[in-house]
């Protein structure tokens, strides 16, 4: 929901809150937030509050020294964990250069740019998404270990499955923030748990996988525990994978989503380094059933891309991306590939098992997407420079 100035500071007054989070995210998707007191959120929303820009991974070299927050008031929630009396707030944020223009390399302005480019085609895309984490106690001191809080496996129960409390408290607190947890369960690895989100709008998707990768840090910490999102945790066990489901409509209601699929495989080779940013993430390609190959299905297997129809409705299933990507970039790349596959009525490549290759290695992928006219033409030159060294 949407709010306007006076009716932010009437919801600070009613929930007695003192501090406000002013959170937004860096180029690889990772959230960094400022804390206001209720005081400062009128100048918030008119002037924006200062934030230094170089010290923010790929903001490096804008040519501001300093970037200003400005909350979007839709975003708006309450933090469950802390206290009842003086309670913290979080709003996300964009990016404004100091003559009050949006900073074109902010990575959520970036997806709202794309959500416009659909909007004027007349397209209406929806992302559901299913990230996937690990679950590691700590040892005496409270430092992070690699053993796994169980040894429980895929869709497992208690006993066995010790982290299903966690996994509950989870979905309960995103259900306080206004997130839509839809289904969770124990994954194969050891302490592995996913928890699938129901689709949305592109923006607010993304929003929700920031958010729940704070929460599910959060809950862990608070229980004695270690959440871990990276694309391997466990070298001989499964990896994290970060699943998105795409749905894609037109103005008229008409299922958009193989052409829309069609233009993602087109480039996704191009745009792997920024679904799978980390040199974790392509060893993380050749584990158990993640995919390494430019291929598809409509039965449901372990290929790159799944395509379903159930009861009228069909989806595409995207299986490369890890949870170590930016949502924001991912769904923009997404959008625009889609939006590409629709120009031009791309049509899906024979369904076989075996296609090209996925980057076998970061420095792979980087050259791949150096090279790309669609990445060169999509993103800023601040973030293809922060992913792609010069």
């Amino acid at each position: 929901m949407d709010y306007t100035i006076d009716e932010v500071m009437q919801y600070i007054e009613e929930e007695d809150a003192k501090f406000i989070r002013l959170a937004f995210c860096d180029a690889y998707g990772v959230q960094k937030n400022i804390s206001v007191m209720p005081g400062q959120i009128v100048k918030a929303f008119n002037e924006g509050i200062a934030v230094n820009a170089k010290e923010i991974a790929g903001y490096k070299d804008c040519p501001y020294g300093f970037l200003y927050l400005k909350p979007d008031a839709s975003t708006l929630s309450i933090l469950p964990w802390r206290p009842d009396r003086g309670r913290v707030l979080r709003m996300l944020c964009g990016l404004y250069t100091p003559d009050n223009k949006p900073f074109e390399a902010d990575s959520r302005r970036i997806l709202e740019n794309a959500c416009k480019r659909a909007a004027d085609m007349g397209i209406d895309f929806k992302f559901g998404s299913e990230p996937e984490f690990y679950i590691f106690k700590k040892d005496e001191n409270g430092e992070p270990t690699k053993e796994p809080y169980d040894n429980a496996g895929y869709m497992d129960i208690a006993p066995l499955d010790r982290c299903e409390n966690i996994r509950r408290e989870i979905c309960l607190t995103i259900e306080q923030m206004g997130l839509t947890p839809e289904r969770s369960h124990h994954e194969r690895g050891p302490g592995q748990n996913e928890i699938d989100f129901h689709f949305d709008k592109p923006l607010k998707a993304a929003d929700q996988a920031v958010t729940f990768n704070m929460v599910v840090k959060t809950i862990a910490d608070r229980n004695g525990l270690i959440a871990d999102f990276s694309p391997l945790p466990l070298q001989d066990k499964p990896g994290n994978g970060y699943h998105i489901n795409i749905y894609a409509k037109n103005a008229d209601g008409e299922d958009m989503i193989k052409y829309v699929a069609a233009g993602i495989m087109d480039v996704i080779r191009d745009i792997t380094i920024f679904l799978n940013p980390t040199e974790e993430s392509y060893s993380r390609f050749k584990c158990a059933s993640a995919p390494d190959r430019v291929n598809w299905s409509d039965e449901g297997d372990s290929k790159l891309m799944y395509l379903e129809s159930f009861m009228g409705r069909n989806r595409a299933e995207l299986r490369s991306p890890d949870a170590a990507s930016n949502p924001y970039l991912v769904y923009a790349l997404l959008i625009h590939a889609g939006l590409d596959g629709i120009e031009k009525k791309l049509e899906m490549p024979t369904q076989i098992d075996d296609g090209a290759f996925l980057p076998t290695s970061k420095l792979e992928a980087c050259e791949l997407a150096k090279n790309s006219e669609f990445v060169n033409k999509t993103l800023p030159k601040e973030i293809i420079n922060e992913y792609i060294p010069v």
